[in-house]
C-alpha cells in the first residue's frame, strides 16, 4: 500500500487534481469556459444518466475535487447523495434489461430535459441570470438530444433478441457519463470539441435510424397523453 498511494497521487496530478494529506481537491475555481463546459456536460449527461450525473458532481464537491458554483453545491448535501445514489443504482440495473430500459427512458422524458436545464442553469445561478437563461436552454437542448439518441439507438438494439448488445450499449453509456464529466472539468475546450463530435454523431444516427425515431416518438406522445388524462 505504501507503494501503491504515491502511484495514485501521481496519476491524480496527471489528470489535473492535487493530493495532499490523503485528500484530494480542485486547484481553482472554475472559469468562464469551464463554467460554459460544466453546463453542457450537465445538461447532454443528464439525457443518459441524470442521477449519475448529480451523484458524480455531489460526489466530488463533496471529496474536494472539485469546487462547485454556488448553485450546484446543495448536490453534494449527504440527502442528496444518498438519494441520487441509490437511484443510480435502481438505473443501472433497470438500464440493463431489454424493453425495461425504452419503458424507464419513456417515464422519465418528462424529467430528465428540465433537469438538464435546471442543472446547466444552477451553474450561474441567480447572481448571473442572463448566463443562466443560455445555460438552461443549452443544457435543455442537449438533454433533450441525448435522450432521443439513446432512446432511438435502444428501440434498435432491443429488435436482437440476445441482450448482450443491450448490455454492451448500456456500460458504454455509463462509461461515457464519467468520461463527459470528467473532460468538462479538467480539459473545457477538449470538451467543446468532443461535445461537437457527439452531437454530430447524434444527428447521423437519427437521420439512419428515422423510423426507430417515429416510433420511439409515437411511445413518448402516448405516454404523455396518458399522464395528461390522469392529471
Amino acid at each position: 500500500m505504501d507503494l501503491l498511494w504515491p502511484a495514485i497521487v501521481q496519476w491524480l496530478h496527471t489528470v489535473g487534481l492535487q493530493v495532499d494529506a490523503g485528500a484530494a481537491r480542485a486547484t481553482a475555481q472554475l472559469d468562464m469556459p469551464g463554467l460554459l463546459a460544466l453546463a453542457a456536460a450537465l445538461g447532454w449527461a443528464s439525457g443518459f444518466r441524470l442521477y449519475a450525473v448529480v451523484f458524480l458532481v455531489g460526489g466530488m464537491g463533496a471529496a474536494g475535487w472539485l469546487v462547485l458554483p454556488p448553485g450546484l453545491q446543495v448536490l453534494q448535501h449527504p440527502a442528496v447523495l444518498i438519494v441520487s445514489g441509490f437511484m443510480l443504482l435502481v438505473e443501472f440495473f433497470a438500464d440493463k434489461v431489454p424493453w425495461l430500459d425504452s419503458a424507464w427512458d419513456a417515464l422519465h422524458t418528462v424529467i430528465r430535459v428540465p433537469a438538464g436545464a435546471l442543472l446547466a442553469a444552477s451553474v450561474f445561478g441567480a447572481d448571473n441570470a442572463t448566463m443562466a437563461v443560455v445555460a438552461g436552454l443549452l443544457g435543455g437542448s442537449l438533454s433533450a438530444t441525448a435522450l432521443a439518441t439513446k432512446m432511438t439507438t435502444r428501440a434498435a438494439i432491443n429488435t436482437s433478441p440476445e441482450p448482450f448488445s443491450n448490455w454492451g450499449l448500456s456500460f458504454l453509456e455509463d462509461g461515457l457519463v464519467v468520461a463527459v464529466v470528467w473532460l468538462a472539468t479538467q480539459y473545457p475546450l477538449w470538451f467543446g470539441v468532443v461535445l461537437v463530435i457527439m452531437l454530430i454523431a447524434s444527428a447521423l444516427l437519427l437521420v439512419l435510424l428515422s423510423s426507430f425515431l417515429r416510433a420511439v416518438i409515437g411511445r413518448v406522445s402516448s405516454f404523455l397523453s396518458g399522464t395528461a388524462k390522469v392529471a
